[in-house]
């Protein structure tokens, strides 16, 4: 039992600490979080063995958290521990996707009971035969990290994980959209000694520029118009813990500058003061640009990139992964099950082949994307029929000189290919073609 990660959610500390004894008693190693959120920045961060939860919680309570568990991780063991015993609960929780209920008071033999139960019944070993056989390899990085995948690059980069995790180096991910770096970044986190601490991750992309700055480092009351009071920016909030800085490369030259400040000196200077705080925390940053060309241009720092670049890991496109295929599609037919009310379980060679032949601009989060619609269209196996046109029309063929197209031709369908990729989204699709949203409106007018 010492293998098994034992999620325990409670919002009362005393009884994560009997629940966690008891269990470390009998060989399991456990992790306690005291709500639902936090839970599933768990879940994201490391797939445990067997989640347990209280269900009356303030907030969000547990009902919710079996719920999402279900839905999400549908071969995840579920168990319920409830001081406010009633048959309706009981009948809810297992509806919803518990495995067993335990109530409150109870001897560790009962726990002990419980918990075997709940595992025998469940957990990563349920995956059906046709899953197993397409799959073709273990499950350990999805089982320990949430990162999927047996090609040799992604063995590669959980070896530097496993590396870095108990440190407080800086780490830089790059990688095309997609690729999964928010994944790299809690698994980062989550499968070493801050797991218990705050994991706080941003999109600097997503928080207009004029608020960045006052978002990350906090201010001062006065500090400027509309500053009613004193506020701590997502740095302070992350103390301790890991701070995910997303699109890493939309940073104002401003921001870019105070963040270099924190990285030298391990303080914040908040907005309108002069006293500096001091932190304890990780910077984990993201980017799918060239910080290399951005430096020629003037538009990001040098000193700043070679404080970021520390440890750097390449998140490889999808395209240049194509063994993981497979595993990855198997994946997310389990995860959309439940969802989607299918009985969907399985993808045909023939498809399998299909997809590996494709390149995924818009990588894993297409590749998803297209799994979820191929499992509405099909009964009970998703075969070539259920897959896009535009996916099957990538097949590889015969070259033949007649059959060529211009580079206006070819440019025009790549474009019409991303942005359907990313669902219409155009800024989105210009950050993957590598242009600006005004070059992008050009072509497509």
């Amino acid at each position: 039992m010492k293998d098994k990660y034992v999620l325990i959610v409670d919002d009362s500390r005393d009884m994560l600490e009997v629940v966690s004894r008891q269990l470390k008693d009998l060989g399991f190693q456990t992790f306690q979080v005291t709500n639902v959120m936090d839970a599933v920045d768990m879940l994201k961060g490391r797939l445990p063995d067997l989640l347990i939860t209280d269900i009356q919680m303030p907030g969000v309570d547990g009902m919710k958290l079996i719920q999402y568990a279900s839905e999400h991780y549908p071969n995840l063991p579920l168990m319920v521990i409830t001081g406010y015993p009633s048959v309706q609960n009981a009948v809810d929780a297992v509806q919803l996707g518990a495995f067993d209920y335990l109530v409150k008071p109870f001897t560790k033999t009962e726990l002990e009971k419980a918990v075997n139960k709940t595992l025998l019944k469940g957990g990563i070993n349920s995956i059906n035969d046709d899953q197993k056989s397409s799959v073709k390899g273990d499950l350990n990085m999805l089982k320990r990290f949430g990162i999927i995948g047996n090609s040799e690059v992604m063995t590669d980069i959980e070896r530097i994980i496993d590396r870095i995790k108990n440190t407080r180096v800086t780490v830089l991910v790059t990688g095309e959209s997609g690729t999964g770096k928010e994944l790299i970044a809690r698994a980062i986190h989550y499968s070493g000694n801050t797991s218990k601490s705050p994991f706080i991750a941003v999109n600097c992309g997503a928080i207009p520029e004029n608020l960045l700055e006052s978002e990350l480092f906090g201010y001062t009351k006065g500090a400027f118009t509309g500053a009613d009071s004193t506020r701590a920016g997502f740095f302070q909030a992350a103390d301790g813990g890991s701070i995910f800085l997303d699109e890493i490369n939309s940073a104002s030259l401003a921001v870019q500058q105070r963040l270099l400040r924190v990285l030298q000196e391990k303080e914040v200077m908040m907005i309108g003061s002069n006293k500096p705080q001091k932190i304890d925390i990780r910077v984990i940053a993201a980017t799918n640009a060239n910080l290399l060309k951005l430096i020629e241009k003037g538009t990001f720092r040098e000193d700043l990139f070679y404080r970021l670049n520390v440890i750097n890991i390449e998140m490889p496109p999808l395209r240049k992964r194509p063994e993981d295929i497979p595993i990855l599609a198997n994946f997310f037919i389990r995860k959309f099950a439940s969802e989607l009310e299918t009985k969907v379980r399985s993808i045909s060679e023939r498809a399998i082949k299909i997809l590996g032949n494709y390149r995924w601009p818009g990588n894993i989060r297409e590749l998803e994307n297209t799994i979820q619609r191929s499992m509405i269209m099909a009964d009970e196996k998703i075969d070539v029929e259920q897959l896009p046109d535009f996916v099957k029309m990538s097949s590889p063929q015969e070259e033949n000189p007649s059959s060529w197209q211009t580079l206006e031709e070819v440019q025009r369908k790549y474009i019409e290919k991303v942005l359907h990729s990313v669902e219409g989204n155009k800024t989105q699709a210009a950050k993957i073609l590598g242009i600006d949203r005004k070059t992008l409106r050009e072509k497509l007018k």
